[in-house]
């Protein structure tokens, strides 16, 4: 008698056990419709792990090719950031060149030269000079 009662309730023990996992185990999740999606590419056939494999040269091509295609767009924005920077240096540069020139065209008048000179003591010249002839005898 003792074993039937035993064994009774060692049924019991695990039909409750069953039942709290149940209860403790959440429901399986559901995939998402993209993951769902990407199984059933991979799986049912339309592309298998062998294409996929024999894709793989071809996928790192088009891979480095983007990145080609980036760094040269990358390399394309700096080369006209530094030709507009050049631009503009050649135009303060070339602005620079017109007032020294003219300023240096101010300075070099006759009457600004005789201005400066005054100072020193030296004379504008009234008369023409003189030409020296020397005789080779």
């Amino acid at each position: 008698m003792n074993n039937q009662f035993k064994k009774r309730l060692e049924e019991q023990e695990e039909v409750q056990e069953q039942e709290e996992l149940e209860t403790v185990q959440e429901p399986a999740k559901e995939d998402g419709p993209t993951t769902a999606f990407f199984r059933k590419l991979f799986t049912e056939g339309v592309v298998s792990k062998e294409s996929a494999t024999d894709m793989l040269p071809f996928l790192i091509f088009l891979c480095v090719l983007g990145m080609i295609y980036i760094a040269n767009s990358h390399m394309a924005v700096k080369n006209i950031r530094d030709i507009d920077k050049l631009n503009k240096e050649v135009k303060e540069l070339s602005w620079e060149y017109k007032s020294l020139k003219a300023d240096l065209m101010f300075k070099s008048k006759l009457t600004e030269v005789a201005k400066k000179v005054d100072t020193l003591g030296i004379k504008e010249l009234i008369e023409p000079p003189k030409k020296i002839i020397i005789n080779k005898k």
